[in-house]
C-alpha cells in the first residue's frame, strides 16, 4: 500500500515571526526631544533597519538624533549613540541607524544614497514606544521616519504616531 501524499504542518506562528514588515510616518515633522514616532503593540520586535529622511533642509542648528525606547514594562533605554550634527542636513539627506551596538551614532548619508546601515545585529525591543532623543535644539528642517522589523510573536506590531 503507497504512503499517504506527505502535507507539511504549518506553523503559523513561526511563519508569522519570520515576515519582514515595514512602517513609515506619513507627516514630515520637525524632530522634537521626546517625540514618540512609533508604538509597539503585542509583543516585541526585532529592528533590522531604522532611518530618518530630510525632506526640507536644516538651518545651522547643531541638532543630534539619538534613538531610544520605553517598554510597557521596564525604563526608557537608548539603543543608538547620538548622531553627528544635522547642521544644514539638505533635503533628501538620510539617518541611518548603525546596528553595531547600542552606543554607536547613526550614520548620515548627505546624499540620500549610501550604503544602508549597518546591521550587525538587530535592537530587540519590547511592546511600548519608540522617541527621538534630539540634543541641542529641534531641527528646523522637517523629516520622515521608516523601521523595518520583524515581530518576534504572534500579534505584535508596529504604528507610526504622525
Amino acid at each position: 500500500m503507497p504512503f499517504p501524499p506527505f502535507v507539511p504542518r504549518i506553523d503559523a506562528q513561526a511563519s508569522m515571526r519570520t515576515l519582514d514588515r515595514s512602517v513609515n510616518t506619513t507627516a514630515a515633522k520637525v524632530m522634537v526631544n521626546g517625540d514618540s514616532v512609533f508604538t509597539i503593540l503585542g509583543g516585541p520586535i526585532y529592528i533590522l533597519q531604522l532611518l530618518s529622511v530630510c525632506t526640507t533642509a536644516n538651518d545651522t542648528t547643531a541638532s543630534t538624533l539619538q534613538w531610544s525606547a520605553d517598554g510597557t514594562d521596564g525604563a526608557a533605554t537608548t539603543f543608538t549613540g547620538a548622531s553627528a550634527t544635522l547642521a544644514s542636513a539638505a533635503a533628501g539627506a538620510i539617518v541611518a541607524a548603525n546596528m553595531t551596538a547600542l552606543t554607536t551614532a547613526p550614520d548620515i548619508l548627505t546624499t540620500g544614497v549610501g550604503l544602508g546601515g549597518v546591521t550587525t545585529r538587530g535592537i530587540i525591543v519590547p511592546a511600548g514606544i519608540i522617541t527621538q532623543v534630539i540634543g541641542v535644539g529641534s531641527t528646523t528642517g522637517k523629516w520622515l521616519h521608516y523601521m523595518w522589523y520583524k515581530p518576534m510573536g504572534l500579534g505584535a506590531t508596529v504604528q507610526a504616531n504622525f
